[in-house]
Parts: C-alpha cells; sequence; structure tokens
C-alpha cells in the first residue's frame, strides 16, 4: 500500500465516521474505490478501534498502580467515550466472529482474568463476559475477579 493509498483509506474512514454521526446504525455510504466491501470497511474500523485501544492499554498499565481490571474497564469507557461513533458503528455493524472475539480475548489477558494457557474459546467467553460488564455497568468493576471468569 502506498502513502496515497493509506491517506485515502484513512479519509475514506474519517468520512464513514461523520457521516454515521447521525444514526451509526443506518447503513454505511463509503468510498468504494478505497473499500471493496462494507466487511472489509467495517473490518478496517475494528482495526482502527483496536490500535487505540491496544496503545492506552500499554499506557495505563504502565502509569497505574491501580488493579489491571479496573484499569482495563477505565481505559475502554475512555476510549469509547472518546470515540462515540466509531464506538457505535462497531456495535451496530461489526458481525465477524473472529474480530469480536480477537478483542475479546485481549480485552480477558490485559485484565488478567484469563491466561494464554487457557482454551482459546473460554478466553473469547471470559472476555466477552467482562466486556459486556464494561459497557452495560459502567460504575461496576467486578470486585472478585476469578469469580466473572467462573461465573461469565
Amino acid at each position: 500500500m502506498s502513502w496515497s493509498d493509506f491517506y485515502r483509506r484513512r479519509d475514506a474512514l474519517d468520512a464513514v465516521l461523520r457521516a454515521a454521526a447521525g444514526n451509526p446504525a443506518a447503513p454505511l455510504t463509503f468510498d468504494r474505490d478505497a473499500f471493496a466491501t462494507e466487511d472489509e470497511l467495517i473490518l478496517a474500523l475494528h482495526y482502527r478501534w483496536m490500535q487505540q485501544l491496544t496503545g492506552r492499554l500499554g499506557a495505563a498499565l504502565e502509569d497505574s498502580d491501580d488493579d489491571r481490571v479496573e484499569t482495563v474497564a477505565r481505559t475502554w469507557r475512555a476510549l469509547a467515550a472518546e470515540q462515540p461513533v466509531l464506538r457505535a458503528v462497531l456495535d451496530a455493524h461489526l458481525t465477524d466472529t473472529e474480530a469480536i472475539e480477537r478483542e475479546q480475548r485481549m480485552l480477558a489477558l490485559t485484565a488478567g482474568l484469563a491466561e494464554l494457557s487457557e482454551p482459546s474459546a473460554e478466553i473469547a467467553r471470559v472476555g466477552a463476559a467482562f466486556a459486556n460488564l464494561v459497557r452495560t455497568r459502567p460504575g461496576v468493576v467486578p470486585g472478585r475477579h476469578r469469580r466473572l471468569a467462573k461465573s461469565a
């Protein structure tokens, strides 16, 4: 990919988010020269989310003495608040199971709720439960982290 392709794709993603601001669940309009399919576009938006999230998580964990679960939850919520249209578009349109589970596994592992030695499906299940708590109960961070893993 050339730099001009990179900038064209970046600008196309920005245009999609600007257009989706009024209704993130509406069908997306996008530059078909930059993205061949809507699935390709959604995966590019998810990649943008994951880049920002992983970078922020790395910095937050380095700078914090707080509990890992609390730090991961706070960081995810902060990014979602800073990028509400991006998060809403992903929530409405991302259906790629592999991408969703990749994010869930990353959350579970980063929060220390799972270990790499566990089966991938189990890590994703724990991550899904954690992500659900982070999304639906913003003031709640589970106090007994292993209990979350067992009851999820």
